[in-house]
């Protein structure tokens, strides 16, 4: 298990983390540090924990109102299809009216056209 050194708030922490997973760990550590930077410029220094703590709060509220999109999108989609199948059946629906209607036309001419004087 690979060991990666990673910077938050100015400090170096060493991490542990799965194979090959050494550059996603430190993009991670890097969208944290980001945050704590952030929580700096308005809340100063309000202590290491506190400050982390602020960070993975405002990192999992970001987390769930993308969960909560996530699921609303997926909803949308699922409503979508529905009515894509809908659409679909009413099609069919209309196919075979107009097939009625084509076959009913096609016998009332073959009936007038069997009533017309041969030439």
């Amino acid at each position: 298990m690979p060991l990666v050194n990673v910077m938050v708030n100015e400090r170096s922490y060493s991490m542990a983390c799965d194979e090959g997973q050494e550059a996603n760990l430190r993009q991670l550590a890097a969208h944290v540090d980001a945050k704590v930077r952030d929580l700096l410029k308005t809340a100063g220094q309000p202590g290491e924990q506190r400050l982390l703590l602020m960070a993975a709060l405002l990192i999992a509220d970001e987390y769930f109102d993308a969960q909560a999109q996530l699921e609303g999108r997926t909803q949308e989609i699922a409503d979508t299809a529905g009515e894509r199948e809908s659409a679909i059946a009413r099609i069919g629906d209309t196919e075979q009216d107009a097939i009625i209607a084509l076959d009913a036309a096609t016998a009332r001419l073959n009936d007038v056209a069997a009533r017309l004087p041969s030439a």
